[in-house]
């Protein structure tokens, strides 16, 4: 069986719903534990399908005087970006998390070069245009950029290597469980990435492993 658009498509219309985002987090422990409030987990965190980022450049003013500032939105190439908000304050916390599913005939450079781009697109100052109802919330660029990435069973055995290798954190999902249960996260325990960290309850390890882009800072 291979991995069909619909499969895709499935994935991402799952993932853009708040209730299967979080799920999704709960097949990767660490990333679930920077949820301000399990409390009340679906206004803690927004997902936000194939977003939308506006980048903002400073240039010196042709008078000489001063700087003006420009505006360019520019489309993330990831699936969903999950932004984290304190749920009673009402803004959004300085961490993200963006999911990158595995898309019909892309090979491991194609995958890990999304989020390279997005590392790249992020480095500058953004900020996101959210769907109407999110609009109140301030959306200032984030401190600290998270990766997960989702690939399904029948993904390339060296797209699994990859990930090992950068250290990048995955799970994997089952072609059958998404075609019998749609809308529904199945998780593939055997590779599920979550295996690997259950029991580590802090995210600071996979820091150091993503500080290539220079996009996390120590707090």
């Amino acid at each position: 069986m291979t991995i069909q658009q619909c499969h895709y498509e499935e994935l991402l219309a799952t993932y853009s719903q708040s209730s299967e985002a979080i799920a999704l987090l709960r097949g990767y422990r660490p990333y679930l534990e920077l949820m301000p409030s399990m409390r009340r987990p679906e206004q803690s965190l927004i997902p936000v399908p194939l977003p939308i980022a506006r980048l903002r450049h400073t240039h010196p003013s042709p008078s000489g005087h001063g700087n003006i500032t420009t505006l360019e939105s520019v489309a993330v190439p990831c699936e969903v970006a999950l932004l984290l908000c304190d749920p009673e304050w009402k803004i959004k916390t300085g961490r993200e998390i963006f999911v990158f599913v595995h898309r019909p005939g892309e090979d491991f450079s194609d995958l890990l070069g999304r989020w390279r781009q997005t590392q790249v697109l992020l480095s500058r100052e953004y900020e996101w245009i959210l769907p109407l109802r999110y609009q109140h919330i301030l959306n200032e660029g984030a401190d600290k950029l998270y990766p997960l990435f989702v690939l399904f069973d029948q993904s390339p055995e060296r797209i699994i290597r990859g990930m090992k290798g950068a250290h990048l954190p995955y799970v994997v999902q089952t072609i059958a469980q998404v075609e019998a249960n749609p809308g529904m996260v199945v998780f593939d325990a055997e590779h599920s990435a979550s295996q690997e960290v259950a029991d580590r309850s802090d995210v600071s390890f996979l820091e150091d492993d993503l500080l290539e882009g220079n996009l996390l800072e120590e707090e």
